[in-house]
């Protein structure tokens, strides 16, 4: 059952004085199944963040669809948006987006709170995320005191909270040293494997490698996608690597 489906997307930028155009996105056509972990990689300015943008509906596309789990993004009214994203949508940004005054908990507790749930549901919904993420001990802390691979489990409980339709990731392992990167990329194999549908931007190769399936972008277009298949995260990270050569070596669309 797919639970985004993708068709024809466009975005064009037009200048202020609307002299010159640039088309961001071409026709970007794909979808993922409800369960999926799929990885998007392409070089900077391949479009990688502006279909980020769409899928989050932090913007609208010039024309095309996003459906996320049956719903078009795009007739969504602007009223609604921010409770849309809040209750299908969980994010996990490359700079944590925690705020400092608040402990890890109340970081944690933010989507439920904006969406008037009451401190028990919440706690309900807390204990056994923050066991499994390994912060269970430290949700009376705030964020200046513990570590950045801590905050970005914060961050992945607070987008995990809520029973997201879909996780976006957006570089979440790129402000992070290579113990924490590791952890990071295991939690998210454990959470994909519990059911969680996970689409992840990346620049990393070996974040990509823990994907089960990686779409490439370049120009604004959907070049290339590669399947895990029965291939190990070693194996997997060399296709990826080598597609990657071909790409900016300006390789043939496949």
């Amino acid at each position: 059952m797919s639970i985004l489906e993708v068709t024809d997307l466009r975005k064009v930028y037009t200048s202020r004085f609307g002299t010159q155009q640039v088309e961001a996105l071409h026709r970007v056509t794909f979808t993922v199944e409800q369960g999926e972990y799929v990885a998007i990689m392409g070089e900077s300015g391949s479009g990688k963040t502006t279909l980020l943008n769409l899928l989050a509906v932090l913007d609208r596309p010039t024309s095309g669809t996003v459906l996320l789990d049956g719903v078009d993004t795009a007739d969504l009214p602007e009223k609604e948006i921010a409770a849309f994203r809040r209750d299908q949508l969980g994010f996990v940004f490359q700079d944590f987006n925690l705020l400092d005054t608040f402990t890890l908990e109340d970081n944690i507790y933010l989507p439920l709170v904006l969406a008037n749930r009451n401190y028990k549901d919440m706690a309900g919904k807390l204990k056994p995320i923050a066991q499994e993420l390994g912060i269970d001990t430290l949700l009376k802390k705030y964020p200046y005191e513990v570590s950045g691979g801590q905050k970005q489990r914060a961050a992945v409980a607070r987008a995990l909270i809520t029973d997201p339709k879909l996780l976006l990731a957006d570089e979440p392992t790129g402000a992070l040293d290579s113990r924490s990167t590791d952890e990071l990329l295991g939690l998210f194999s454990e959470v994909n494997k519990k059911g969680q549908t996970i689409l992840m931007v990346t620049h990393s190769v070996k974040a990509a490698s823990h994907a089960t399936r990686v779409l490439f972008i370049r120009d604004g277009e959907v070049y290339h996608q590669l399947y895990r298949g029965n291939d190990n995260n070693e194996q997997f990270y060399q296709k990826i690597q080598d597609t990657l050569t071909v790409l900016t070596t300006g390789g043939e669309k496949a």
